[in-house]
């Protein structure tokens, strides 16, 4: 029990340095740091504020619209390609915010397909088009990567009880209006609004997108502060801003997740009389189109997008063939090796959860599960701070060289980040295995790691395999981390996309980009069968 709890805790610390140490930064203030960030109050910071929260406001209106419309008529109407839409709607997940902003980006620039069409077509001069790269454009790329957190919710919600409830509203006399505003809408709120708050987390940890598009967010004043300013103080202070409003969203998406209690029922055994609404004729062809464009804007058309950039046939374009193994095989490494170690720590917090529900526990699972909501950057600097600090008290330990010129820097900030992911997954296959089995193995002297190795581990595979993979998708898709950590000459496929997108080498960036997607449709294809089964 004792070497349980020690390493409870002992991984608890290490995955909690970071933000710790962020939140410390405070006891360091010193002359320096407060003209830096009195510079920037005065002069930058209101921009970055007022940037960030309307991106945060259009992000959100996008998400809940897009969303818990389509949604709403998966679940509630019955119409020709419902079958097919309710789970391409779930296909935007394996495409990356930044991957979507590169072949917009290029469909859409003064020169690219889009604006050159409607030149010739109509005879225009000039800029026909608003330029993607604004506050707008990156709105609309962050509603049309996130909004299916909001719909998987929001149709998770709906598919027990609402038909029945709008059923039994219907034979009440209520008109359809009436039943969708008061029944529908109210049963799916919580959910809407948990998806909204993981969507806006996303929008908040991003970097590829607003650096890419040139939008000055919160987290551009962190970097700008560490890397152009070169004060880690500064930017850890300005981290805990950040992540103030990271905690205030993720408390606001845990109190809709506590109230979603219909979700996790049973509902009545569906019934004729308790059937989705038949659309026909009109109101069918705007069903179709509602739930088929978010497809078609959020994966059909950047995915067309970059493979014609890969396939163009421009001798200039020279394809990096050649380097593609060697980012492939850094980014599987860096994935497998995370995967691992995030889900046997993930089994770990779960398997002392279970073993010692106490508040102790439950207190050191919610800190852990913290960190997935903890952007990219602030994370970094929780790292980079304390590894500074012991470099420069014990230079002998090369601490330092051991942080940045290997994985291991890397590994440590994907864990913190990704650790959350692998213990929901196993957490919510432990919730299908009952207590009286722990019960009854113990009663036949199998006890401690046993029950977990000889009980436990057999009825989790599924669990397991779906946190490897999901894990496993996130790494490989993080680009923060991976941009100021990785060692040298160890290039992931997300930093090449970024850096060839960058230097609008869009043709040469549709390989790694592409790569990404493929590798991402894995746990969407898993996620879809998994909803689709009769046991969910």
């Amino acid at each position: 029990m004792r070497l349980s709890r020690g390493l409870l805790w002992g991984a608890v610390g290490v995955l909690a340095l970071p933000v710790l140490t962020v939140l410390a930064s405070w006891g360091q203030w010193s002359a320096v740091s407060q003209a830096i960030l009195g510079e920037m109050a005065s002069t930058v910071l209101p921009d970055y504020v007022s940037t960030s929260f309307w991106l945060c406001l259009w992000v959100s209106l996008g998400v809940v619209t897009l969303g818990s419309v389509s949604a709403a008529l998966v679940t509630l109407f019955d119409f020709r390609g419902r079958r097919v839409l309710e789970w391409a709607l779930l296909l935007p997940l394996a495409m990356p915010a930044y991957v979507v902003a590169y072949a917009y980006t290029d469909f859409l620039q003064f020169s690219g397909p889009a604006q050159s069409a409607l030149r010739e077509a109509f005879g225009w001069q000039g800029r026909v088009l608003p330029d993607v790269r604004s506050l707008w454009g990156a709105a609309c790329v962050f509603t049309l990567a996130l909004y299916p957190y909001v719909y998987l919710l929001a149709r998770s919600a709906l598919a027990e009880r609402a038909t029945h409830l709008m059923e039994a509203a219907r034979l009440l006399g209520a008109p359809l209006r009436r039943r969708i505003l008061q029944v529908a809408l109210p049963l799916a709120r919580p959910a809407i609004a948990a998806g909204t708050a993981l969507a806006l987390m996303e929008t908040l940890a991003d970097f590829g997108v607003s650096s890419y598009f040139g939008i000055q967010t919160f987290t551009a004043g962190i970097y700008k502060a560490w890397l152009v300013m070169d004060n880690r103080i500064a930017a850890a202070q300005l981290a805990t801003v950040l992540l103030g409003v990271v905690v205030a969203v993720l408390w606001v998406e845990q109190r809709a997740q506590s109230r979603m209690r219909f979700a996790s029922g049973r509902g009545a055994r569906t019934s004729s009389e308790a059937q989705p609404i038949r659309l026909r004729g009109a109101a069918e062809g705007l069903a179709l189109l509602l739930c088929g464009m978010p497809v078609l804007l959020g994966f059909v058309l950047p995915l067309a997008i970059m493979g014609h950039a890969l396939l163009q046939s421009d001798e200039a374009v020279q394809l990096p063939w050649d380097r593609f193994p060697g980012w492939a095989f850094n980014s599987l490494k860096l994935g497998a090796l995370t995967a691992v170690l995030a889900v046997a720590l993930a089994w770990l917090l779960a398997f002392q959860s279970r073993r010692a529900p106490g508040w102790s526990t439950r207190w050191a699972v919610q800190l852990v599960g913290l960190g997935y909501a903890v952007p990219g950057a602030v994370i970094v600097v929780g790292l980079l701070l304390p590894v500074g600090w012991l470099q420069a008290t014990w230079p002998q330990t090369q601490v330092g060289f051991w942080m940045t010129a290997t994985v291991l820097g890397l590994v440590w900030a994907y864990l913190v980040r990704f650790v959350a992911v692998a213990l929901q997954s196993v957490q919510s296959g432990y919730a299908r295995v009952p207590a009286s089995l722990d019960d009854s193995a113990r009663m036949l002297g199998v006890s401690g790691w046993g029950l977990l190795r000889r009980v436990h581990a057999p009825l989790l595979k599924r669990s397991t395999a779906a946190a490897l993979l999901l894990v496993l998708v996130d790494v490989m898709k993080e680009l923060p981390a991976t941009l100021v950590l990785r060692p040298f000459n160890t290039d992931t496929l997300a930093v090449m996309a970024y850096q060839l997108a960058r230097d609008e080498r869009l043709g040469e960036a549709a390989l790694p980009s592409l790569a990404l997607v493929l590798v991402g449709l894995l746990p969407v294809i898993l996620l879809s069968r998994t909803l689709r089964s009769p046991s969910t």
